[in-house]
């Protein structure tokens, strides 16, 4: 009778897969495999040519050599003459084979070893018996054994030779190849004047090879995207300026309207207008990276609670207690207009409560909403681009990250495990190297 299985059948683990370094990934180590392997093969190749062709003649001229003396042999046989040396009826160290080929009436040779010495054989029948001589294929066997190590270190020296020069050819590709992406890289980050000015692709007589025409090819989508980028901005700059005029006119002709519900609305819509007018002139100013940096020292927590009451919207801030007070090297004109743009959008566009909270160098502005969408997470903010039913234009934050930028700060998106938004600032904290100064320096930096 079968014994029942009991209890769960172990799931079988997952085999690991072998994983290769990342370097075996390059076009160099693939290159420099295929190199290697195709001179292997053509090396083996053309050597056993060679080893065939060479063997094939020299045993040859040993068997010739052979037979003819088995001849002379056979002849002082038959005529009853003394066999000469190194012949005789079934002399020691026939080979056996050899021996039954004469006995049954055939000629034949063979190559074997004989006192340890490589010897070629040749035999006859002679009255039912085997009449053989030995020749000495010793010379014969260094000449094969000596081409067949010329052979070899012929072709580890050609292997070698070959893995230089095309290590070398597959380097000077290789390196355009990774100039032509740094250059990407660097435009993809903001660069705009990146270019790889391939020298190839400067001299329209030279022949252009395929990474010269993709560097052409990056360097001119580089110069349309930039004039685009260009062009963008200037009519950004142009419009608010234009605007700035009208909207100041109308600002105060709504100041002298008749106060009622009207004139309310017109006043409102019209800071509305001047107040995304003021965003599209700081984000240009921002495009153009001709901002003057004010950098001084400042204590942290008291700047940020002070942002925060100044708010009006029932911010609640949370200092961390441990530690002596943190003092941070920042533009503070900058620095609170991204604190005052970070908690006016989580009170915008999140659920109370919101709360501030300074941890060192780093300060948190948490809503309990939401939550930031995908795209913000992943890319950052985008300008006049919002999701669902709140309003806005995405100038805030666009605002707050470039000014962060500016300053040299770290500014991150996020969305909290329990719900909710988390824009994190992380600030250069200021290191008094010398205790006797008193006063932290002050300079101004242009980005």
């Amino acid at each position: 009778m079968k014994r029942a299985r009991t209890g769960a059948t172990r799931a079988r683990r997952p085999r690991r897969r072998l994983r290769l370094p990342a370097w075996t990934a390059t076009l160099t180590w693939k290159s420099a495999v295929f190199i290697t392997v195709m001179c292997c093969v053509l090396a083996a190749l053309l050597g056993v040519l060679v080893h065939t062709a060479v063997t094939r003649q020299t045993v040859g001229h040993a068997r010739e050599k052979a037979l003819s003396r088995l001849e002379t042999v056979t002849a002082a046989y038959e005529a009853g003459e003394a066999l000469p040396p190194r012949s005789g009826l079934d002399p020691p160290g026939l080979p056996a084979s050899l021996r039954a080929l004469a006995v049954d009436g055939k000629r034949g040779t063979m190559v074997a070893d004989h006192l340890g010495r490589p010897t070629m054989w040749a035999a006859a029948p002679a009255d039912g018996r085997a009449l053989a001589t030995q020749v000495d294929y010793s010379q014969s066997a260094r000449t094969i054994n000596g081409l067949d190590g010329a052979i070899v270190g012929s072709s580890l020296l050609a292997i070698g030779a070959t893995l230089l020069v095309g290590a070398f050819s597959v380097t000077r590709v290789t390196r355009r190849l990774h100039q032509t992406a740094r250059v990407a890289r660097r435009i993809g980050a903001g660069d705009l004047d990146a270019r790889v000015n391939d020298p190839r692709t400067a001299d329209p007589s030279r022949r252009q090879d395929e990474v010269a025409i993709v560097a052409g090819a990056l360097d001119t989508m580089a110069s349309a995207l930039q004039r685009k980028l260009v062009a963008e901005q200037r009519f950004t700059a142009d419009v608010a300026h234009e605007l700035r005029t009208p909207l100041t006119g109308l600002s105060a002709a709504a100041e002298l309207l008749p106060p009622g519900r009207p004139s309310e609305l017109v006043q409102d819509r019209v800071r509305a207008m001047r107040a995304l007018t003021e965003d599209l002139l700081e984000i240009s100013r921002l495009d153009a990276r001709t901002e003057q940096v004010d950098l001084d020292v400042h204590e942290l927590a008291p700047l940020a609670a002070r942002v925060a009451r100044a708010s009006g919207r029932g911010t609640e801030v949370r200092v961390a207690p441990e530690g002596p007070p943190v003092r941070v090297e920042t533009d503070k004109r900058r620095l609170e207009r991204v604190l005052g743009n970070l908690i006016g959008n989580a009170h915008r566009h999140g659920r109370p409560p919101v709360v501030l909270t300074v941890d060192g160098p780093v300060v948190t502005v948490r809503d309990h909403g939401e939550g930031f969408p995908d795209y913000l997470i992943a890319g950052g903010p985008q300008r006049f681009r919002t999701e669902g039913d709140t309003k806005g234009h995405g100038l805030g934050l666009t605002i707050a990250a470039g000014q962060a930028e500016v300053m040299g700060a770290e500014l991150v998106f996020e969305n909290a495990p329990g719900g909710g938004a988390v824009a994190r600032l992380t600030l250069p904290e200021y290191v008094r190297l010398d205790h006797g100064d008193e006063e932290p320096p002050h300079h101004t930096a242009t980005t």
